[in-house]
């Protein structure tokens, strides 16, 4: 029997992994955060002796009340202003072992595919192709039988090869194309913009109508190297007190563009596939970030 000590120490040491698949379910921090709060209050009323496995019970919990909101929350992104980007998660570069942590499958190319897929697709193929959860508990959490939750996971692994995510490059890679990037970028080099980036590049932008973004994704190297250009001749100049810096965003090199304080004001997130960025995705809105202010560096 699991007593009421023992259902916290149980809980805590479960919390990464369940908010682990929260984010990966929804793709919002706050969100994840909320499904955690209520997990754990469902987890506190339980009759726990009559749970055998609190980690197969406790997923189940997380992913029905990730399921329950990932509806609502396709409503409220139809309705959102340009486009609806994930919230990074943001760590300094110099701490690698954040790699690990966040695991090889949450980068923010993929969780941007993801949210083309359907609720019951997106949780199909987080639990199984992410967790390895197999087909019966997947069942269990969508009401659905184990044959339909292994075809809704064939369904979304082919959609998301389809959209051209291959997965992660080698880390050293992919951190030299980002920072090539960053350094024609600072220079306004448009020849070494263009060097870097795929002639069919997506420039993706999140603004929220709170900050200027683009309401739609800028396509094409030309266009692209001239945006940012643009971008950083306003923005990075010798007199603005805004800055770049390094860092790791969901796991893999990007960048973080701060303000005279050294807060984060915005996230650049890259996906590179041999050896140029074929998509780009620039997190702007303040409610997003609201999670990783607290990471500030100087100039």
């Amino acid at each position: 029997m699991i007593d009421d000590a023992s259902g916290v120490d149980v809980f805590e040491s479960l919390r990464r992994y369940l908010g682990s698949v929260a984010y990966r379910l929804l793709g919002s921090v706050t969100d994840a955060e909320d499904v955690l709060q209520e997990a754990w209050l469902r987890w506190r009323s339980t009759e726990r002796s009559t749970v055998d496995e609190p980690r197969a019970y406790l997923t189940t919990v997380v992913t029905r009340l990730c399921y329950d909101q990932l509806g609502s929350a396709r409503v409220r992104r139809e309705a959102y202003y340009g486009e609806w980007l994930p919230e990074p998660l943001v760590a300094e570069e110099s701490t690698p072992d954040r790699i690990a942590e966040l695991g090889d499958e949450v980068s923010i190319a993929l969780l941007a595919v993801l949210e083309e897929l359907t609720p019951a697709e997106r949780t199909a193929f987080v639990l199984h192709d992410v967790f390895a959860v197999g087909f019966e508990e997947i069942a269990c959490s969508l009401d659905r039988t184990p044959d339909a939750a292994r075809q809704l996971a064939s369904r979304a692994r082919r959609r998301v090869r389809e959209r051209g995510h291959r997965g992660r490059v080698d880390p050293a890679a992919h951190r030299q194309v980002v920072h090539a990037f960053a350094a024609a970028a600072a220079e306004g080099d448009i020849q070494g913009l263009l060097a870097v980036l795929d002639p069919d590049v997506v420039w993706h932008s999140d603004g929220g109508g709170v900050v200027t973004a683009g309401a739609r994704a800028v396509l094409g190297a030309d266009k692209v190297s001239r945006l940012v250009r643009g971008l950083t001749t306003k923005w990075l100049g010798p007199d603005s007190g805004y800055f770049t810096s390094p860092v790791l965003v969901n796991g893999e090199a990007g960048l973080a563009w701060h303000d005279a304080e050294g807060r984060i004001a915005g996230v650049l997130a890259f996906q590179v596939t041999d050896g140029r960025i074929t998509a780009a995705y620039v997190a702007l809105n303040p409610e997003k970030l609201t999670h990783v202010t607290q990471l500030t560096v100087t100039s």
